[in-house]
This record gives C-alpha cells, sequence and structure tokens, in this order.
C-alpha cells in the first residue's frame, strides 16, 4: 500500500505567527523530508491579502516539497482565498463534496473546479462520479433531517475569537447544560484573555478545548483561574512542546499554576514510564489491534465506541437514483406478497419469497 506523509502547518493571527515564523515552521518540515506540506487554517482565518504574502514564504522555503491549502469557510472568504491561491502557484486544494461543504467546512469541489475553470486551470476528477455522490449525500441528509451546507456571510468576530466551530457548538451545549447559556459572550470575551495568557496557542485541538473550558469555568466561578483544569497545569509545564506558546504565558499565571498541590501530581505521573500493555489494559486489553487501540486512546475512553457498536448494523438510504432499490426494499417488508416480476425493454426477471 503506498503511503503518503502530508505535514501540516497551521494558520493563526497572533503577535508570534509572523511572517519569520512561518518561514522557520516550514524549513523545519521541509527538513523532515514529507511528500506535501499543507497550511491548514482551520479557523478559516486566511484572506485574500494575507495568502498573498503567506504562501509565496511558505514555496521558498517548502525545498521544492508540493504545497497545498486547506481552509474552512468559516468567514465566508476561503473560496476567494482558493482562487488566490491558486494563482500564487498552489495546485491541490482541500475540498468536501455537498452537502457537507461551505458552513465552517470546506469549499464545494464542484464550485471550486467551476472557478478554477475560469481561471483557465483544469484538474483531473471525475465529476460525473462527485456529482452522483454529492446527490446521494443530499437524499441522505434530507431522510435524517440533517443540516445542509450552505455559505456563510463574513464573519469578523471569527478573527476575535478563533473558536473552531465544532468547539463552538459543543461550548453551546455545555453551557445549556449548565443553565449559562445566557452567558455566551462572556466566555467568548473571557477565550481572547485566556489565549493571550497562555502565550497564543494556535486554536486547534487539543489547545482550542483547553482554552474555552477554562474560559467557561472563569466565568462560572466568577473568579478567573480560582479552578484551573489538568490540562492548562500541563501546558504550563511544558508537556505539549515550545510551540504550543507556553514561553510567551503570562509569567504570573505561570508561577501560580506550577505551585499548585495538583501541578506537582501531574508532574510525577507524566514522568513515570508506563509500559505500552499497561495502557492498553486501561482500553480493552492486550488482544485489541493497533487501530482499535488507537481509536479508543484518541477518543478518551471506550463509551462513545461501544454507543457507537450498540446502536447496530448501519442505516440504509434510498435515493431518486436508485428506485428500484427503494421498491424492492418496500416490497420484501409485505409478508403477503410472495412473487415479483420486474419487466423492461430486453427481459425480465421473477424474483420469489421462498
Amino acid at each position: 500500500m503506498d503511503l503518503e506523509i502530508a505535514l501540516a502547518l497551521s494558520y493563526t493571527v497572533s503577535p508570534r505567527h509572523t511572517d519569520e515564523y512561518y518561514a522557520q515552521k516550514t524549513k523545519e518540515l521541509a527538513e523532515m523530508k514529507p511528500d506535501v506540506i499543507y497550511l491548514k487554517d482551520q479557523g478559516g482565518l486566511l484572506t485574500v491579502d494575507r495568502i498573498r504574502t503567506l504562501i509565496p514564504i511558505i514555496l521558498e522555503n517548502a525545498n521544492g516539497i508540493p504545497v497545498e491549502l486547506h481552509s474552512h469557510c468559516t468567514t465566508g472568504l476561503a473560496d476567494l482565498v482558493y482562487m488566490e491561491a491558486l494563482k500564487l502557484g498552489v495546485r491541490t486544494l482541500h475540498t468536501a463534496i455537498p452537502p457537507l461543504a461551505d458552513g465552517s467546512s470546506q469549499p464545494s469541489v464542484l464550485n471550486t473546479l467551476k472557478n478554477a475553470k475560469y481561471l483557465d486551470y483544469d484538474s483531473n476528477l471525475d465529476i460525473e462520479r462527485i456529482q452522483h455522490a454529492s446527490d446521494r449525500l443530499m437524499s441522505m441528509a434530507i431522510q435524517d433531517n440533517m443540516p445542509i451546507g450552505a455559505p456563510l456571510p463574513y464573519d469578523y468576530s471569527q478573527y476575535v475569537y478563533q473558536i473552531p466551530g465544532g468547539v463552538i457548538s459543543n461550548l453551546k451545549h455545555q453551557l445549556k447544560d449548565l443553565g449559562l447559556e445566557n452567558r455566551l459572550e462572556e466566555v467568548l470575551e473571557e477565550t481572547v484573555r485566556v489565549r493571550e495568557n497562555l502565550g497564543y496557542p494556535v486554536m486547534i485541538t487539543p489547545y482550542s478545548q483547553f482554552v474555552v473550558s477554562q474560559s467557561a469555568i472563569n466565568v462560572a466561578t466568577g473568579e478567573r483561574y480560582k479552578v484551573i483544569i489538568d490540562e492548562i497545569i500541563q501546558f504550563a509545564q511544558g508537556i505539549f512542546s515550545e510551540d504550543s506558546g507556553y514561553t510567551w504565558m503570562d509569567q504570573n499565571l505561570k508561577d501560580k499554576i506550577l505551585s499548585l498541590p495538583r501541578a506537582k501530581q501531574l508532574s510525577r505521573v507524566s514522568d513515570e514510564n508506563i509500559p505500552l500493555h499497561k495502557i492498553k489494559e486501561q482500553f480493552g486489553g492486550p488482544d485489541l489491534s493497533d487501530e482499535e487501540f488507537l481509536l479508543r486512546y484518541i477518543m478518551k475512553g471506550n463509551q462513545e465506541i461501544e454507543a457507537m457498536r450498540k446502536a447496530g448494523p448501519r442505516k440504509k438510504y434510498f435515493s431518486g437514483t436508485s428506485p428500484l432499490l427503494q421498491v424492492l426494499d418496500h416490497l420484501n417488508k409485505q409478508p403477503e406478497i410472495s412473487h415479483v416480476q420486474i419487466q423492461s425493454k430486453t427481459g425480465s426477471l421473477v424474483l420469489a419469497n421462498v
């Protein structure tokens, strides 16, 4: 099996994420000799002006390694940014298939191809198959009453809070459970201060969750950092590497965190060299495959995985592109029908329920 190694360079906006920063990080990634380096704009923060200055820097320092672009439509600018990236020399753009495109997702592959065509760029993609997949997914979404991705208006608040769409949706749900949904704006404003206090970590998993969780606790308790989550303590200890931003942390806050009794406990745990088989025991035992173990480890336990498996076999979906399957499925549920004859111009087929 052929594997392609793609290393991501996450984009964000802060005083420490300068042109020099991205030039140095691109060099560091290039030294690892990956097949691809891609600029990951998880918050959809790139603008046309910024891509014009940033892509040339990355291309210059990529040492000939192909550079790709991955952005989200959160601020409503990703489609424009993608076309500008093409003009600057990027030849691979990360897209999504409707109805999973737009919204807080990636730009639509169909719309991106249409726009690129007007700039005289072509692709080797099978548009007919992609359109068929899109129609199928759209039918599934409608049957399950799921949201359909749609373009979003320009949202400048994203540049203030820089919270990914998935994180903010979870935050709203958690605040509602706590009866604090009316304090969402306070939490959002607190995330700006917490991120600055922590040295401007990139707002991407896991840092975005750390920042948002600590901000919500600060607002809920009415006193900043009265209660500090373990992940923020570990952040201050530097276990997430220098690039997390912890060396830029507010020194008074760092001193406060590192002096906590809990910091000493976590430090002892992090110093332990726990054998792999011991960790596997926590998630199901030594017979777990590597893939299953990694899945459970990433999910922080077995609860969600077991719930998924208890849900039973996958649901069957039918669409206008498969009317015969719909008819047969319906007839199969009628016990009084024992024979079905299907007639076409070229022949007939008799199905018997025996």
